[in-house]
């Protein structure tokens, strides 16, 4: 089955999950399952979570708008009873970093290791183009086999414009997507990028595939297409794309289905029994809140 992270904002409650049998048509999974406790203001927007090859769930996700030089991280072996929470101080040797944008957590089986990708501004560091010195982002990354020992941070990607929210896709050996949001103006649209290795470089910036104004973007293979969904955040709703080639994209926006009130996070996959888990759960959770939402029944 397929789920995926979420919050809702104004993203100080935490994290939630939403779900799929089909990957097209969702349904919320009532229930607050990690409260922001880190960073300067204390949300959690972005959650992306991955599955390590032990069964573990690696949750990554954005602390605060500005002012933090780490992303929040915490796992778990069924999505429910979460580790401590902790900051991963990345930018720690970067004292004028704005902010840390939406972590996007990557397993690279072909190294072993994790591949967190995110987005920083740092004044002044690199040609300022049409953005203001405090909106001119990049892509960096980490990697770190157990989030204890940490790599130093690098440099991901530098199209030579503002660029945000990066998510790492590998379609065979060594030949991985970068699907990421053109942040300038008046762009704000999602585009691709290719590499060899999962760490980069990435070239080829093509033209966007979606309109302006989305952002979040999150894939997941589906029979033999890539779906590629995305926050489009001026119209309030949820946009999607079907590709197999990263070249060609087909807009199916009107045949899927997200909960209102879904914000961008990361799609993966799960056994039926992960789902049926936080299904039961959650009557729970009915029962102590005021969420008038009803759980549905995984048969």
């Amino acid at each position: 089955m397929y789920v995926s992270t979420s919050f809702h904002e104004p993203a100080n409650e935490g994290l939630r999950f939403i779900y799929s049998r089909d990957g097209i048509n969702w349904d919320s999974i009532p229930g607050i399952w990690l409260k922001p406790t880190l960073g300067n203001q204390r949300v959690m927007r972005d959650p992306s979570v991955v599955c390590d090859p032990k069964g573990v769930y690696h949750l990554v996700w954005t602390t605060s708008w500005k002012g933090d030089l780490g992303f929040g991280y915490a796992k778990s072996t069924d999505l429910i009873h979460w580790s401590e929470p902790k900051m991963i101080q990345v930018m720690k040797n970067e004292p004028t970093t704005i902010n840390v944008w939406a972590p996007e957590i990557f397993y690279d089986d072909e190294q072993k290791e994790f591949v967190v990708v995110w987005s920083s501004c740092i004044p002044n560091r690199f040609s300022k183009g049409i953005e203001d010195e405090d909106n001119n982002h990049r892509l960096y990354y980490i990697t770190t086999k157990d989030f204890d020992t940490i790599s130093e941070t690098k440099l991901l990607f530098d199209p030579g414009y503002s660029s945000i929210d990066g998510t790492i896709v590998k379609r065979g050996k060594s030949d991985y997507v970068l699907v990421f949001k053109d942040n300038t103006r008046p762009n704000r649209n999602i585009k691709v990028a290719f590499s060899k290795s999962a760490t980069g470089p990435y070239s080829g910036d093509g033209p966007a595939f979606t309109e302006s104004y989305t952002e979040g973007p999150t894939v997941e293979k589906v029979n033999k297409d890539y779906l590629i969904y995305f926050d489009a955040y001026r119209n309030f709703n949820y946009g999607a794309v079907k590709t197999r080639d990263f070249v060609k994209f087909t807009d199916i926006t009107n045949e899927v289905s997200v909960p209102k009130g879904h914000k961008h996070g990361t799609m993966f996959t799960v056994p039926k029994a992960v789902v049926q888990g936080l299904i039961k759960q959650s009557a729970t959770y009915l029962k102590n809140s005021t969420d008038s939402r009803t759980a549905s029944n995984v048969k």
